[in-house]
């Protein structure tokens, strides 16, 4: 384990390179705007050394050839390497992006480890060929691995989101390159390390950070089979756009503008106790956050009273601090982009319930005020698009009906939440609202669930499952009729 957070080498086929050109990005602590580390930015041509690593490992080294059980063993000795450095990793999240400790410690140590012995285990009792009848016999439907993912993951969950492309590829035998996102890059090498230790074969696991100009070299890299990408809506269309050029497999998951449906029958103190999390959560910089609560006009006082009570209720500072549920923005540019919608929201004319700046007493890092604008149309540039920190928009609205037809109205569709006391009811809710995951008063991801969005939020599913489909291909083998009593 490195005793300095700086990174400025590379893990490539199993050993750390010297990067080929200069370029460093330096982090500063969300929270106090004070030096973290610096880490190397890759060029096209530390891409290509890794990309040509994975691709050896998969054609023709260890991984390629290993059995599942084989896979299944170092999966769990690369667990137990990232277990034992859980709370440093999740430390070290914390002070890169500002969640607080207490969700890091879940996102970025216990939750990534649970999630790779997961699929080790998963991989291991898989049947991977299965005898159908055919006309002429029988047919062999196999199942193999697609080959040399890229994954691409961003600053707000590093190491879950990670892992999520990690542990199923490399469960069924694919080899992986992943490049982070430069503002959390120091934690992306904590997986080299573990890696490493655990013995992991040459070129099995890649890690390369950079920024766009690095991310758009591995998508278009010839090497790549596959890109498993997570970031924002704009840069996932350019993604598609090559790979869709290059005929080439891709999974991405994308932005959110997701509504929380508050019904009029709704036990506001069960609102109270899950809203937190559901729109929250991670300080607001989470794709799947409930952003647009939709409140019934006939309770909308009630309901604004709730929301308002529970941004007010947030503690704001260090995330460090166990006590802390709101951390700051990852970086000062991102801080005045959310401050951005902010203003504009405020010379719209939406009215300012709550918040609305930078909190007093922090002067330090780059925190932003829990936020709540009410009697916010759904036109609205805030109903619209996605701000990516602690700003709710309050829409009212009449009817049942008319509550499904605002929370459609999106090119969006990743999650969302129906707040009632009748669960019949609410479960009829969820299933009119398109999108790709929804909670029946409370909003949390299940891991053993496949996760992914429709419209403009995503292609494709991770978690659960039905992630290791996604890192397979079909192919079928026409054996005749003397292979129908046995398969492999």
């Amino acid at each position: 384990m490195t005793s300095s957070p700086d990174r400025l080498r590379f893990y490539v086929d199993g050993a750390w390179r010297q990067p080929s050109g200069t370029e460093r990005y330096s982090l500063l602590e969300a929270a106090t705007g004070e030096p973290l580390g610096t880490a190397a930015m890759a060029t096209p041509e530390d891409v290509d050394a890794a990309v040509r690593a994975a691709r050896r490992a998969f054609d023709a080294g260890e991984w390629g050839s290993a059995s599942a059980e084989e896979r299944s063993k170092l999966l769990h000795r690369f667990a137990d390497a990232l277990s034992a450095r859980a709370e440093a990793t999740s430390t070290l999240v914390s002070r890169e992006n500002g969640m607080p400790i207490g969700l890091s410690r879940v996102a970025n140590g216990a939750g990534p480890v649970a999630q790779l012995r997961r699929y080790a285990d998963l991989v291991a009792g898989m049947e991977l060929e299965r005898p159908r009848p055919s006309p002429l016999g029988s047919t062999i439907v196999r199942r193999e691995p697609v080959g040399v993912v890229a994954a691409i993951t961003p600053w707000n969950y590093p190491q879950s989101l990670a892992m999520a492309k990690i542990a199923p590829a490399l469960a069924v035998g694919c080899t992986v390159v992943l490049k982070p996102s430069p503002e959390t890059a120091l934690d992306a090498y904590v997986l080299a390390d573990a890696a490493e230790e655990a013995g992991l074969p040459p070129g099995v696991l890649n890690v390369v950070a950079g920024g766009r100009e690095t991310g758009a070299a591995v998508v278009a890299h010839p090497g790549v089979d596959k890109v498993a990408f997570t970031g924002s809506t704009a840069a996932g269309r350019a993604v598609g756009a090559e790979c869709g050029r290059q005929v080439k497999r891709f999974m991405l998951e994308l932005g959110g503008k997701s509504a929380a449906i508050v019904l009029d029958d709704c036990d506001l103190d069960v609102l109270r106790a899950g809203l937190e999390t559901a729109s929250f959560r991670n300080n607001g910089q989470t794709c799947s956050a409930q952003t647009r609560v939709l409140a019934p006009r006939s309770r909308y006082d009630e309901v604004v009273e709730a929301v308002v009570g529970v941004a007010e209720d947030l503690v704001l500072g260090n995330p460090l601090d166990p006590s802390v549920t709101c951390g700051p923005m990852v970086t000062e540019e991102h801080r005045e982009r959310v401050l951005g919608y902010v203003r504009a929201a405020r010379d719209s004319g939406a009215v300012l319930a709550c918040g609305g700046g930078r909190p007093a007493g922090l002067d330090r890092g780059w925190f932003v005020e829990p936020t709540v604008f009410v009697d916010v149309d759904n036109s609205a540039p805030l109903a619209r698009e996605e701000v990516f920190g602690p700003v709710l928009a309050v829409i009212p609205y009449d009817g049942e009906d008319e509550a499904v037809e605002i929370a459609n109205d999106s090119e969006y569709g990743l999650a969302g939440s129906v707040w009632t006391s009748d669960d019949e009811r609410g479960l009829d809710v969820c299933r009119r609202v398109r999108t790709g995951t929804i909670g029946i008063n409370y909003y949390s991801l299940d891991f053993g669930a496949p996760f992914g969005g429709v419209k403009q939020s995503g292609v494709g599913r991770e978690l659960g499952p039905e992630a290791v489909d996604g890192y397979l291909e079909y192919k079928s083998i026409y054996a005749g009729a003397d292979r129908l009593s046995g398969s492999s």
